[in-house]
């Protein structure tokens, strides 16, 4: 089973941005060792602790760092941009590290209404991502749709594209253009067992992949002893209210874990309801289960320990596990 990471550049507590990036490399040089398929990077705009609001930079940085593991987006918030735009940064990634980048699509703004007016999209925009995503491909591929403009560099690329999703939208539209399909279970789980289904069932082969191939998000806490990793989930959830809920607001532990138990702080809890959590052989059990549910080809596993010696750990001890190969087509 093919296993990859989603890296979300945690700033740590106290922290900054470069101890951020610095973490990144670490962990996607870790990665490489290892043998992982790819890591991907996240936009998210005006969040305190994510530093990947510049995707396809981060990007670049941890390419210059590495030297054979796929890097890419998981994705780009395409109605935040021109495709054009996409195009060139995604084909410059590529043509400076040929072979070695992927570009994730997702149609959500990545952040909250007021961030996105100071960004200057209009929230209508989401509804162009089919026509936008087409635009983008051609960018990339041979022949452009729209005359006279091309992505330079861009052009012949052929950038591979995966539609992200937490809904049936995305799954519908990774069917009807045959490409890849990677569903959001980390944070977003409740549509997981239908999205996969529908997309499967509707999927048609392109140009660039002849059968359906289904990535899925997961939670990984694998650490050395289950207090540990169930410590390492707490500290999660908390930061999640935090961020979602208490923008602003500078909540002490126990006041956390009372909006946690209030029905807002109860969905936020559900957002990690696919996690992988204990120790090695707790974790490999738990990805075996996860994949077969999921119909999934791949795991893109999100290891949220507080510190990065923590996600190192979890990374090594997941990798050790010598997953089976599951074919779901």
């Amino acid at each position: 089973m093919a296993l990859s990471i989603l890296d979300l550049a945690f700033i740590p507590a106290g922290g900054t941005a470069h101890e951020a990036y610095a973490g990144c490399v670490a962990l996607a040089q870790k990665a490489e060792a290892l043998g992982y398929l790819r890591v991907w990077y996240a936009e998210h705009h005006n969040f305190p602790t994510i530093a990947s609001s510049a995707t396809s930079v981060l990007i670049a940085h941890v390419a210059a760092h590495t030297e054979r593991i796929r890097l890419g987006a998981g994705g780009i918030m395409l109605p935040n941009h021109a495709p054009l735009v996409i195009a060139e940064q995604f084909g410059t990634l590529m043509t400076l590290h040929p072979g070695r980048i992927d570009l994730g699509l997702g149609r959500a703004p990545g952040t909250d209404a007021v961030t996105l007016r100071a960004l200057r999209v209009s929230p209508t925009r989401a509804d162009d991502f089919p026509s936008d995503v087409l635009e983008l491909q051609a960018y990339l591929g041979d022949e452009t749709r729209v005359a006279g403009v091309e992505a330079t560099p861009g052009k012949g690329t052929h950038v591979p594209l995966y539609i992200l999703g937490s809904s049936l939208f995305g799954a519908q539209l990774a069917a009807r253009l045959g490409l890849p399909f990677a569903f959001a279970s980390h944070f977003a789980p409740d549509l997981l067992e239908q999205a996969v289904h529908l997309y499967r069932r509707d999927f048609r082969p392109s140009a660039q992949l002849e059968a359906s191939y289904v990535i899925a998000g997961l939670n990984v806490l694998a650490t050395d002893t289950r207090a540990e990793a169930e410590q390492q989930l707490l500290a999660v959830q908390r930061s999640r209210v935090r961020a979602l809920l208490g923008r602003g607001q500078r909540w002490t532990d126990d006041e956390t874990d009372a909006v946690l138990e209030s029905p807002a702080g109860r969905h936020v809890k559900t957002m990690t309801r696919y996690v992988a959590l204990g120790v090695a052989s707790e974790v490999r059990a738990y990805v075996e289960r996860f994949a077969a549910f999921a119909r999934a080809d791949e795991i893109m596993s999100v290891h949220p320990a507080p510190t990065v010696e923590g996600r190192l750990r979890s990374i090594e001890l997941l990798a050790a596990q010598d997953l089976p190969i599951i074919d779901h087509r």
